[in-house]
């Protein structure tokens, strides 16, 4: 299945980019060591592929997820083979003990990218979700950056997200408040980041659920009003990495807006994709006829879809990489941005965050709203949406 196709476009992003600094890319990955952070998620495996195929010294890659790693391996080998440089696969949680002892061990590497992340809307929906997503877009970054400054690093990597821009939900939030704690460590180490839109049919998302919907032979949902702006896998792999070897301190590197990538709506891609697999889209008018219409309407070359107009909590009118008081460089790359930071961080701020969330979970005891208000000091305008509507409530 093509996917450019599904998303409206006949070609990748950063063709051009990627050639015209395809010398320099692969010299600087030969002779360079890797430790990929959460490289068995959808943009790690990205990531990691991209690096192996230029043949670096080491690749250490480090994931909470067993399968996926052996999932990455076995795509890996089958792809590219093999290479003389250390490539290794751990499943550790980079929270935990092990992980320390892992970086004790070793520790030694020129990039460390972490593409760890709790990246749902949906794991807002409740305090303790919350917590968690709060300790690994937050927190484990912290840990990582300050052991890789021990360890003599030489470049620190980190996903951001558009939704990072004006957030309006606790994860787009999470992750500016992540970004505050980079800031505070860059005078330490090199940082460099990537904030971008949709991975189309990544794990977990709509998108790699109409796959899944059409394997259980169920009705294929979406909104249809809500427009993102999509990359696949591969071009977030090299966006990644692009800004993890060419991002100067604090640089944010982000997908320019230009012909190729434009807004689509999940219900356009829907009928692109059953189309693509020989079915025509049939819109129901609700779950229960859309759930009945499942063992009919695909003996006739349909499939049932429900589209309809989105109501849940946190989700964000339209998509912007970058606010108005952000500094750009639009003109280093054809089609990758730049916002470039000056040190941007409130120390007495992130010192009352740290020590109100320890005192939350040393206590063992929190609410939503508890968490709302810190994120209201450290953001001020954080334009939050509460519908008391959330996704776990609909097909």
């Amino acid at each position: 299945m093509d996917i450019l196709k599904l998303i409206g476009r006949d070609n990748e992003l950063f063709t051009n980019d990627i050639n015209s600094n395809a010398n320099e890319l692969l010299s600087i990955v030969q002779h360079s060591s890797f430790l990929v952070i959460g490289g068995a998620g959808s943009i790690g495996q990205a990531v990691t592929k991209e690096i192996f195929m230029r043949k670096p010294k080491k690749l250490h890659v480090v994931d909470i997820s067993e399968n996926n790693l052996v999932e990455l391996v076995r795509d890996i080998r089958s792809s590219f083979g093999y290479i003389e440089g250390d490539f290794q696969t751990f499943a550790l949680d980079i929270g935990s003990l092990e992980y320390d002892a892992f970086i004790h061990a070793d520790g030694n590497y020129d990039y460390v990218l972490n593409l760890s992340a709790l990246k749902h809307v949906r794991s807002e929906k409740d305090a303790f979700t919350l917590m968690r997503m709060i300790d690994t877009n937050i927190f484990n970054t912290e840990k990582t950056i300050k052991q890789s400054i021990e360890n003599g690093v030489k470049k620190y990597f980190c996903v951001s997200t558009d939704k990072a821009a004006n957030p309006v939900n606790m994860m787009g939030a999470s992750k500016r408040i992540m970004e505050m704690f980079i800031h505070k460590y860059s005078t330490q180490i090199d940082v460099s980041m990537a904030r971008f839109a949709n991975v189309a049919f990544s794990d977990g998302s709509l998108l790699h659920g109409f796959n899944q919907r059409i394997q259980k032979k169920q009705p294929i949902v979406a909104p249809s009003d809500i427009k993102r702006y999509f990359v696949v896998p591969k071009e977030a792999g090299e966006l990644c990495l692009m800004s993890c070897i060419f991002g100067k301190n604090r640089d944010i590197f982000f997908p320019k807006l230009n012909e190729d990538l434009h807004l689509v709506t999940f219900a356009d891609i829907a009928i692109k994709y059953l189309n693509n697999l020989g079915f025509n889209a049939y819109l129901c008018n609700n779950e229960d006829e859309a759930r009945q219409l499942t063992k009919s309407l695909p003996k006739e070359s349909k499939w049932p879809c429900l589209f309809t107009k989105s109501d849940t909590t946190g989700e964000k009118d339209f998509e912007e990489f970058y606010t108005d008081n952000e500094t750009l460089d639009l003109d280093r790359f054809k089609s990758l941005g730049i916002i470039k930071n000056s040190i941007d961080y409130d120390n007495e701020k992130i010192d009352n965050f740290v020590r109100t969330i320890g005192l939350m979970r040393e206590n063992i005891q929190w609410t939503k709203n508890d968490i709302l208000d810190l994120f209201h000091k450290m953001i001020p305008g954080f334009g939050h949406k509460e519908t008391g509507k959330y996704l776990d409530s609909k097909m």
